[in-house]
């Protein structure tokens, strides 16, 4: 992740103190202002979360549509290869309506 980048968790923003001198903020101010901080990274840590959970898991369904992808096309492509050896009825007009319609359940293409 971003871990890297970012210099702040939560908990550190907690554990702050600040010295107090005679002009000092006022320290309930700046402790109320503090726990909105703490709020926002502690929400900004579980969305991070949740979209990485949401990437892996399309990127693994991504991967299985395309093996699915590459089975279907290796199987029109051994069907033709039948097609045309028997000389059945099966010809470029026929294969390239089938691979559009593959093309279109796997990739999600609605033309």
């Amino acid at each position: 992740m971003h871990n890297d980048k970012i210099l702040l968790t939560a908990q550190d923003i907690l554990e702050k103190d600040f010295k107090i001198d005679a002009r000092g903020y006022r320290p309930q101010e700046v402790d109320k202002f503090l726990d909105v901080i703490i709020t926002d990274y502690t929400e900004f840590n579980s969305i991070i979360k949740r979209q990485a959970k949401e990437i892996q898991a399309l990127s693994d369904d991504n991967a299985k549509l395309k093996q699915e992808y590459s089975k279907l096309r290796n199987r029109l492509e051994a069907v033709s290869e039948e097609g045309s050896a028997n000389h059945g009825g099966v010809n470029n007009i026929d294969l390239l309506r089938r691979i559009s319609q593959l093309e279109k359940v796997v990739f999600g293409r609605n033309e």
